[in-house]
């Protein structure tokens, strides 16, 4: 785990998922429970910005051994933003390719993947345009499986930009992705954040094309309120991963200019 500065101190007891409070080194500590198979401790700084710090997850076998006690932390990560990286989450259904696109941008190249059932994160420097700038993202690749939607908000309250992938063949399955894009991008905290929405898979014959994944996912009806644009991608040789993300570095620029001269407004 990241140092962050100051000892963090977690005690979890058999027999409950739930801590009460606890004052820490200036970080108030929170246990919360989400279903039977996940819990998320988060830290609340005197300013009263919350972070997560902790995703427990516990196996049914081990609850039956041990009641409710949390056994086998399979996915411990710090989300206290970086200031020097974007803080990018991407998002999305189950197998939309979400972490296919997460490591073809790490490593340029195809990474046979399995389903994600926690996160995974990586921080990558991306060149943009043709005058060698550079940026660097963090990015968050959750897992897009139904019992982990809920958990979503948790990882986009502190977010630059949003990366929403869909697969531009599953036709059946895009009114869903379309819900959960819109279920999101309408959170109060989420309200501005800039989406790229990856249209992945358009190598296929069978892809639809981009102005019915534009049409079939209602993205006129986002809004004013949250900036976005559509890219076709082909997330297995990276085609077109370069162009989405110049233009979301793009949109979180603007957003944040805005941002600075409403303040100066004030």
């Amino acid at each position: 785990m990241r140092n962050f500065g100051a000892p963090v101190a977690l005690h979890v007891q058999m027999g409950s998922l739930q801590l009460h409070p606890s004052f820490i080194h200036h970080h108030w500590l929170r246990m919360t429970p989400y279903q039977d198979d996940y819990v998320i401790v988060t830290a609340t700084a005197p300013q009263g910005n919350e972070r997560i710090l902790l995703s427990l997850s516990s196996s049914s076998e081990s609850r039956n051994k041990m009641g409710n006690g949390l056994s086998e932390p399979l996915t411990i990560f710090p989300c206290l933003p970086s200031f020097q990286a974007l803080h990018i989450v991407i998002l999305g259904l189950d197998c939309a390719g979400k972490t296919t696109v997460l490591y073809r941008l790490r490593f340029n190249e195809f990474v046979n993947t399995v389903p994600t059932k926690g996160f995974n994160t990586e921080k990558i420097k991306v060149t943009l345009g043709t005058k060698s700038r550079t940026a660097t993202f963090h990015f968050w690749d959750v897992g897009g499986q139904e019992k982990l939607r809920p958990l979503w908000r948790s990882y986009t309250r502190c977010a630059d930009g949003l990366v929403f992938v869909v697969d531009s063949v599953d036709a059946e399955r895009m009114e869903e992705a379309k819900t959960e894009l819109h279920k999101i991008t309408r959170l109060q905290e989420n309200q501005g954040v800039p989406v790229l929405i990856v249209a992945n898979k358009q190598d296929l014959r069978s892809a639809m094309p981009l102005s019915e994944v534009e049409k079939m996912l209602a993205l006129n009806e986002l809004g004013s309120h949250t900036p976005w644009h559509l890219q076709p991608t082909c997330a297995i040789i990276g085609e077109g991963l370069q162009e989405g993300l110049e233009r979301l570095h793009s949109m979180i620029l603007k957003r944040r200019k805005m941002i600075r001269q409403q303040k100066r407004k004030r």
